[in-house]
């Protein structure tokens, strides 16, 4: 499981060092793709293979699924770490994001998170929208 917020920042050649407790969990390869809200969603091999699985069973006469998979699927990039902590960002990804310099690393259950630091901050909740999201995740099933 995933969890924590870490800042780092991207250099002029699109290389990011991923925290080491992230790391750990990543293992020597993983997947990093589109994610929703503007992040790109990071992934181990074994999550995205559980993935695959679930899209490989969604029938592509739905036009929605296709989409979405194509937005999901086709970014998508199996990346690796350096010897110095650190993985090359693919340009296409980078410029989905907004990733220019400052970026925040945020673990999220079964993947990663990558945003851009300013977008970052846009996304955060004050505690009186938290109140009104935690009844509608009560709805969802959810509860603490």
């Amino acid at each position: 499981m995933f969890m924590g917020e870490y800042n780092h920042t991207v250099d002029a050649k699109g290389r990011l060092i991923v925290p080491s407790k992230f790391r750990e969990q990543l293992g020597e390869e993983f997947v990093v793709t589109k994610g929703l809200d503007g992040c790109l969603f990071v992934y181990t091999n074994s999550e995205w293979h559980n993935i695959e699985e679930k899209f490989q069973n969604i029938p592509m006469t739905s036009k929605d699924a296709r989409k979405f998979s194509r937005f999901f699927f086709a970014g998508a990039a199996a990346l690796e770490i350096d010897k110095q902590g650190r993985i090359l960002l693919p340009p296409v990804l980078r410029e989905y994001a907004g990733l220019q310099k400052d970026v925040v690393l945020v673990g999220v259950l079964n993947r990663v998170e990558i945003w851009d630091a300013a977008r970052w901050q846009e996304n955060t909740y004050d505690e009186d929208e938290m109140d009104d999201i935690a009844e509608h995740m009560a709805d969802l099933g959810f509860s603490i």
